[in-house]
């Protein structure tokens, strides 16, 4: 049962807020913020409680959306609903921050009353929403083919040869061409991995999903090919074509698999909006080299300042480059200053006294590369004690055109053929979830 839903930016603004069943007053909002900002860490708890008023949170776009709800709800099932709100809401007005929502806050409260009815979940498809909402979407940014990006054009079994803009897969679905089929497809991957001090990879996991994005006037059924070779856990692979293996593998419901297991083809209709049809994992191996290596040297001077001398290798191909790589560095406490050599302008570095860490960011890192970076940093009182506390180093960073596994849209076809030729897109990317090196 759901009480309260409101919607508040990352400095407590209130965004929306839509009262259901009267049961709690507006200030639930300021006492929700002011639990999460009195908790020292950076990942605070989904669920929390204040007397008897129960507060089940998501983070997502930079945004907190909050639900209240008494002890007698499941916290799974308010979790589930929220993500799939927020997924529902960026279909609509195209992506989720704080600008679009308050330019869409007429359209966000007709959602809310018709997904939800004096606290209980109605729906939350797109299909069934589309006959219900008048409101239009307010974009802050018009689409346009001029607009690149990193994102492939598919034909039948072409490879990339077109670029699309980097806003088309996440506009309003109300604002398309008139008539225009389109379908989105993303390939994401996020990696999880810990690289040991001696430079040895300790673990590795990657989680991936194959998203489905439908601008289409019209329901028709898609067939997605993958790699012939696409194997789920260790059974024996096929020994024909590109060599993929996952561990375990789950599609969503309305994937027909009548033709997975001979030819590796998904068969759906897909729905109005962003759905996941696919979701797979990989554990304890990588089929390829870790994205990035690190080589570290900490020394003391002789005047007594640490010295971090950093040279991070890109080990991805060389048409292939990282962009928004981050580096950031544990360091001892009570570092007041830091002066640093970096090897090229483009890279911008600070630190950060509160969280103890000096953070190094890259716009963009090609593959076979290597930068460096020379930290000096003055810190009362260091010991040698001190220098141990140095590291580790965690990486952040996202890899366009690229997946770890290998996983590849062999085609993508509709049927029936659609009367006006339709666009299908396929974008490839990979993101780090927690990438660490040890020092």
């Amino acid at each position: 049962m759901i009480s309260q839903f409101f919607i508040l930016s990352a400095k407590g603004d209130h965004l929306i807020y839509k009262d259901f069943r009267g049961e709690h007053g507006s200030d639930v909002v300021r006492v929700f913020y002011q639990k999460i900002t009195a908790l020292s860490g950076n990942q605070p708890p989904v669920v929390m409680n204040h007397k008897e008023v129960f507060f089940v949170h998501v983070k997502q776009g930079g945004l907190y959306w909050v639900v209240t709800t008494d002890s007698t709800s499941s916290p799974f099932t308010i979790i589930e609903f929220i993500n799939k709100l927020s997924s529902l809401v960026k279909d609509y007005i195209g992506t989720l921050s704080e600008k679009a929502v308050q330019m869409n806050f007429a359209l966000i409260y007709e959602l809310l009353d018709e997904v939800v009815d004096y606290g209980h979940i109605q729906t939350t498809s797109c299909d069934i929403l589309k006959n219900f909402i008048q409101t239009e979407a307010v974009s802050s940014r018009p689409f346009s083919l001029f607009d690149l990006s990193n994102v492939g054009l598919f034909g039948a079994e072409t490879q990339q040869s077109k670029v699309a803009p980097s806003s088309a897969a996440t506009r309003p679905i109300h604002l398309r061409e008139h008539g225009k089929s389109e379908i989105f497809v993303d390939v994401v991957e996020r990696m999880t991995v810990v690289i040991g001090s001696n430079g040895m990879l300790m673990k590795a996991d990657v989680e991936g999903e194959i998203r489905v994005k439908c601008y289409m006037p019209s329901c028709s059924e898609m067939r997605i090919g993958l790699n012939e070779e696409f194997s789920i856990g260790r059974s024996q692979l096929r020994g024909y074509g590109a060599a993929v293996r996952v561990d375990e593998c789950s599609f969503h419901q309305s994937v027909k698999l009548d033709e997975f297991d001979s030819n590796r083809i998904l068969r759906l209709c897909p729905s109005q909006g962003e759905q996941s049809i696919m979701q797979y994992q990989l554990s304890e191996e990588l089929p390829c080299a870790a994205p990035f290596r690190l080589f570290p040297t900490v020394e003391r001077d002789a005047s007594g300042r640490l010295l971090m001398y950093l040279k991070l290798r890109c080990e991805l191909p060389p048409k292939i480059a990282a962009i928004n790589v981050q580096a950031s560095v544990h360091v001892p406490k009570g570092c007041v200053s830091l002066s640093q050599e970096l090897s090229s302008p483009e890279q911008v570095a600070e630190l950060q006294t509160q969280s103890r860490v000096v953070l190094w960011s890259i716009p963009k890192f090609s593959g076979g590369t290597q930068l460096s970076a020379l930290f000096k940093l003055e810190v009362p009182g260091l010991s040698s004690a001190s220098l141990m506390e140095v590291g580790p180093v965690g990486l952040s960073f996202e890899v366009p055109k690229w997946t770890c596994t290998g996983l590849q849209i062999r085609f993508l076809r509709l049927s029936p053929v659609q009367p006006s030729p339709g666009e299908r897109w396929v974008r490839y990317t990979t993101h780090s979830d927690s990438y660490t090196v040890r020092m």
